[in-house]
């Protein structure tokens, strides 16, 4: 019997951040992985009642919605082969979409019936990626020999193969504002690259090699920019289209997620872990919201380069797994190289910038957390 629409008491609780005096809460209490989408979408319901969470209190990923700030939990997904870093819902919040193996799919979060929106045949498919105007998805998708960027129509009209190559793709995302134009990141290096939706104008941002660690790439917003993480250095601006290449601010920015607007940028520390910080882009000033204390792991963060292939082949052997089948952090069952990443606070705002939701698994297992923003940062110049 199939558990979706299965109900979970509320597990929220309030406190306050012991340092900054931040409020925080607690979305998820549950002796398993729980962790809020990617942040590079929004985990919040447009009206920010609810929030979406992916959680493995069944022994295997799933979808759950948790009323916010209090209320139950409700599962929304009960499915073999979720990837729990997939979903990314409608910009009206009523569908979920994510990815099931070598499918897209498409979860109506009222009635929870679903169905499936594009196939691929052969692929592991990555994250789905939404167009702002709701009519498009791209998502990665990895085959035997290649990689591939994969778009679909979001009503299952048509899908297609947009772009193939045999270094591995990552995280492709749609011009918050421009349905035609589409950013995604490239391993091993040079890593940055847009592309046009009909599969023209392919275009290196950045040429550069694996010793210039560039990280967590993503639109600035509306702006049309793109920004990017010279880890652990500074946060960089790419001024499109002219490509130029600006430092907005020199500190240890991880995982980097920007508002709307392209005015502020949300990120987590590491190395040393200094806390989630509130990132002015005009200023380059910072605030410290709140600190996750959260385990940040990942054997590569304390490099200055990109893993190569003896990283992950040591860190497979210290796993006892199949190296041949450990190239790539997307193919390790649990990546200790870059991960595994529900050990990674990966802040994002909700939609009107008054809240972050985050993940931390400082109780022993990972939780979903969120985080009021302050309408007057103390800003560290």
């Amino acid at each position: 019997m199939s558990a979706k629409g299965r109900q979970f008491p509320s597990e929220i609780t309030q406190s306050q951040d012991e340092r900054t005096g931040a409020k925080i809460w607690q979305v998820t209490n549950h002796p398993s992985i729980n962790h809020h989408l990617y942040f590079l979408t929004c985990s919040f319901t447009p009206d920010e009642k609810a929030i979406v969470f992916s959680g493995f209190r069944s022994g295997t990923p799933n979808f759950y919605k948790a009323d916010f700030p209090e209320g139950s939990i409700t599962q929304l997904t009960d499915a073999p082969g979720v990837n729990s870093f997939s979903g990314c819902l409608s910009p009206d919040g009523l569908i979920l979409f994510f990815t099931q193996e070598d499918r897209i799919m498409a979860l109506d979060m009222q009635t929870l019936s679903e169905r499936i929106v594009a196939e691929f045949p052969g692929a592991g498919l990555g994250e789905v990626d939404c167009s702002h105007d709701g009519k498009w998805l791209v998502t990665a998708a990895r085959f035997v020999n290649e990689n591939a960027i994969a778009i679909a129509a979001t009503d299952g009209s048509s899908n297609s193969i947009l772009y193939r190559q045999k270094h591995t793709i990552v995280h492709p995302q749609f011009h918050p504002s421009d349905a035609d134009w589409i950013e995604y990141a490239q391993d091993p290096a040079p890593r940055m690259h847009v592309i046009r939706r009909d599969g023209s104008q392919k275009r290196c941002l950045h040429q550069h090699e694996n010793a210039e660690y560039v990280v967590h790439e993503t639109w600035l917003g509306t702006t049309g920019d793109i920004v990017y993480t010279y880890w652990p250095y500074s946060v960089r601006r790419v001024a499109m289209p002219s490509g130029k290449i600006e430092t907005i601010a020199e500190f240890n920015a991880w995982h980097i997620s920007p508002s709307r607007d392209g005015k502020q940028i949300l990120c987590d520390t590491n190395h040393p872990d200094i806390g989630l910080q509130l990132l002015d882009t005009e200023t380059g000033h910072r605030a410290t919201i709140c600190f996750p204390s959260s385990s940040n792991a990942g054997s590569q963060w304390t490099q200055t380069r990109y893993a190569e292939k003896a990283d992950f082949e040591a860190a497979a052997r210290a796993a006892a797994s199949d190296v041949d089948t450990e190239s790539s952090w997307m193919e390790m069952k649990t990546d200790t190289v870059y991960g595994p990443q529900w050990t990674h606070p990966h802040p994002s705002f909700s939609p009107t910038n008054r809240y972050a939701a985050f993940t931390s698994d400082r109780t022993g297992h990972s939780q979903v957390y969120v985080v009021e923003l302050p309408l007057e940062p103390s800003w560290i110049v």
